[in-house]
């Protein structure tokens, strides 16, 4: 390809003697083995040809020495957003999410966006008089009205086109009647005006982390069962675009100069930010009731909590008294999220569920680095009397857990560390930067493979599937993975027969304050208690914490938050303590022993 752009240029290098001519994106000539630049140019033969009578005149100027600058077509930012959406709902898709998810959800939301931000489907847009928005396929300026976007059942896709309707702009096109081309700074057209102060102050102004609360919201809309810690964990796989997601742009789609500040990503959003970033957009396009989440939907607490015992490595009977928990808290029915209520907030629906389970410890083994390994060394001498009991044992299955997340912990760093966040398709800042970005790509690329020759090529570690486990646990006869699976042992040594029901061997239930704090004024307590709490309390929210991508924080304020209802729920319960029996003070006489409530 190079030699017919030289055009047979035959001439020796006046640095390094070779023959070896190539030529980059601005037309001129560079040496590819020392990447000396010449002032040589590629010649472009410019064609004029027109019609007089019968007769056909061509005219050929002469050569030049600068190549045509290609502008490409002109665009705006949304529809490069939309590219981003389109990709990753189809890399959803084919992770087996429902068909309707894209079209039916997704591209709904994305509509109602467009017109809430007023850019599209709305009689009034954002732009100035520089741009005209017409209708999908039509001539006409006048937008669909705002009540024919999106019905308040999310039902019917009617103006749903597909993928055409995904790879044309958002269902309305934007033209620009300006003889200009694309702004000066950027390859967009408004890329300006989006960056504005007053723009960026805006809740509407759509960025990258938006584009996955936008799917989150979808997701939850089509009670699909992947999480938001199942989003974020496959973005950071890279099995959802999101890194130099830009890369799938179209040719004719060039971005550089101030392109880069709203498409560049150097950083995986959190998921405490993700999850305020899907609040706030729920509410900034005034979505109806979400459909309720059932017992029989994958994200409900009770189906939610079972994988998560899975995926621990605990006993299945565990799921019971999860179980009894979420009855006694009051949360065996629908969960649902309602945005234009004030105090609805957008649960937590994996957070949750693992609350649950932790909370269900601390009733079976209490947790106060004393009870546990007592029950455990009960545990031990069973399954040394009768083998067949085979009770569960907290002291293995601790030692099982944390060799598994130690390997777990050094795995996720090395990738990491291996994760490519350079682009193959570079971002430069502006077009006379252009060629010295090529030229130190084309110089760091020529090294990387020189060491890659003297050090032999690296074996690139396998890619694996898509998947919502960290931990494969192997049964018996099977091959060992990351350790021998308990979850068919019996938690016979920590549970006692009372009556006709079982009931906890521990009759004390010790918690933290559980006094709500003011959101707005009052955040996080995790880092202050956390030296105060029970090591093996902390090493199950670290567990946790890491299973789902959250900071120990997130995970320690949701279970204060179940059981708040699952203590003021019914007088039944267990007795509590607000701390642990090795740092509880000396109790008065006449005190009556009930619930503690402590303020912070």
């Amino acid at each position: 390809m190079d030699e017919e752009l030289t055009g047979g240029y035959s001439e020796i290098c006046g640095q390094c003697g070779e023959v070896d001519w190539g030529v980059s994106d601005e037309g001129r000539f560079y040496c590819r083995s020392c990447h000396n630049v010449i002032e040589r140019t590629k010649e472009v033969v410019d064609t004029n040809t027109f019609m007089i009578g019968a007769s056909r005149v061509s005219s050929i100027s002469k050569g030049t020495r600068r190549k045509k600058l290609e502008q490409g077509r002109e665009w705006m930012v949304c529809e490069g957003f939309q590219f981003i959406l389109k990709h990753q709902a189809e890399a959803l898709l084919a992770m087996g999410v429902c068909p309707q998810f894209k079209d039916d959800v997704l591209c709904q939301f994305w509509r109602m966006y467009l017109q809430k931000s007023r850019q599209a489907y709305t009689k009034n847009p954002v732009h100035d008089g520089k741009f005209r928005l017409r209708s999908q396929g039509s001539g006409e300026s006048d937008s669909a009205p705002e009540s024919s976007v999106m019905s308040d059942s999310m039902t019917s896709a009617s103006e749903t086109d597909g993928d055409g309707d995904w790879a044309s702009g958002g269902g309305s096109v934007s033209d620009y009647t300006s003889d200009g081309a694309s702004s000066v700074c950027s390859g967009s057209i408004d890329a300006v005006s989006y960056l504005t102060p007053r723009q960026r102050r805006s809740q509407g102004l759509m960025s990258m982390p938006k584009t996955l609360a936008l799917c989150h919201l979808a997701l939850l809309w089509a009670r699909e069962a992947i999480t938001l810690a199942d989003l974020l964990r496959f973005v950071n796989e890279g099995h959802i675009p999101y890194v130099n997601a830009y890369e799938d742009f179209p040719e004719e789609m060039k971005l550089y100069g101030r392109d880069s500040l709203i498409f560049r990503v150097e950083s995986i959003p959190s998921y405490s930010h993700l999850h305020k970033e899907a609040q706030t957009l729920a509410v900034f396009l005034e979505l109806p009731l979400f459909p309720p989440i059932t017992l029989d939907c994958l994200l409900h607490p009770s189906l939610l909590s079972l994988r998560y015992l899975t995926e621990a490595n605990l006993p299945d009977e565990l799921h019971d008294w999860v179980c009894r928990i979420m009855e006694k808290a009051g949360m065996e029915s629908s969960v649902t999220f309602e945005p234009m209520r004030s105090n609805s907030l957008l649960p937590h629906y994996d957070v949750q569920a693992a609350a649950l389970i932790i909370i269900a410890m601390k009733l079976l083994f209490k947790l106060d680095d004393h009870t546990e390994w007592d029950l455990s060394n009960d545990a031990s001498d069973k399954n040394k009397e009768n083998p067949d009991v085979n009770s569960f044992n907290l002291r293995r299955w601790y030692r099982t857990m944390q060799t598994a997340l130690t390997t777990a912990v050094r795995r996720q760093q090395d990738n990491i560390a291996r994760k490519h966040w350079k682009a193959q398709k570079p971002l430069y800042t502006s077009k006379k930067d252009k060629s010295v970005v090529l030229k130190r790509r084309r110089i760091a690329e020529q090294l990387q493979l020189s060491f890659q020759k003297l050090s032999g090529s690296p074996v690139p570690p396998p890619s694996s599937p898509p998947s919502s486990f960290c931990f494969r646990w192997s049964e018996e006869g099977e091959e060992v993975w990351d350790g021998p699976s308990l979850h068919h042992q019996t938690l016979d040594s920590s549970v006692r027969q009372r009556g006709a029901s079982l009931q906890p061997s521990n009759p004390k239930y010790w918690h933290p304050a559980l006094k709500a704090c003011k959101p707005r004024f009052c955040k996080s307590h995790y880092a202050e208690v956390e030296v105060t709490l029970p090591r093996m309390y902390v090493w199950l929210l670290n567990l946790f914490s890491f299973l789902m991508g959250v900071k120990p924080g997130c995970v320690y304020e949701e279970v204060l938050k179940v059981e708040r209802h699952f203590l003021g729920s019914s007088k039944s319960q267990p007795r509590a303590r607000a701390t642990p029996r090795k740092t509880q003070p000396k109790k008065l006489p006449k005190r009556k022993q009930t619930r503690k409530t402590c303020s912070r």
